[in-house]
């Protein structure tokens, strides 16, 4: 781990979730673009997820040379397909699944759930 990283990781813990989820939905991700518009939709035991990465030179370690594209984390949660997720950094050592669930403000989740 870098020291940006280590930073990085030392300020995100010290936010509140809105704040959170505030950083992390301007966040850029890379994935591998396929042929004809969309995603590469990968299938597996938990169901179907795109592989995406937080850097360039992670999807090229994952695809290897391959025509790629980047997108903001809100804006890849709204065009992923119903039921896809995403898979961040599949190979590295904090690979986490991005949803729109996990995206959500906390404040407002409750309202969601009727629980408001």
């Amino acid at each position: 781990m870098s020291l940006r990283d280590l930073a990085r990781a030392e300020m995100l813990a010290s936010m509140s979730p809105a704040e959170r989820r505030a950083e992390m939905g301007s966040a850029r991700l890379y994935f591998q673009r396929p042929d004809k518009p969309g995603f590469l939709v990968c299938e597996t035991e938990g169901g179907p997820v795109v592989p995406v990465f937080t850097s360039w030179e992670a999807l090229g370690l994952f695809a290897g040379p391959c025509r790629w594209a980047s997108t903001t984390v809100d804006d890849l949660v709204e065009l992923l397909p119903q039921g896809v997720r995403a898979l961040v950094d599949p190979l590295g050592p904090r690979t986490f699944v991005l949803d729109e669930e996990a995206l959500e403000d906390p404040d407002t989740q409750g309202e969601r759930d009727g629980r408001a």
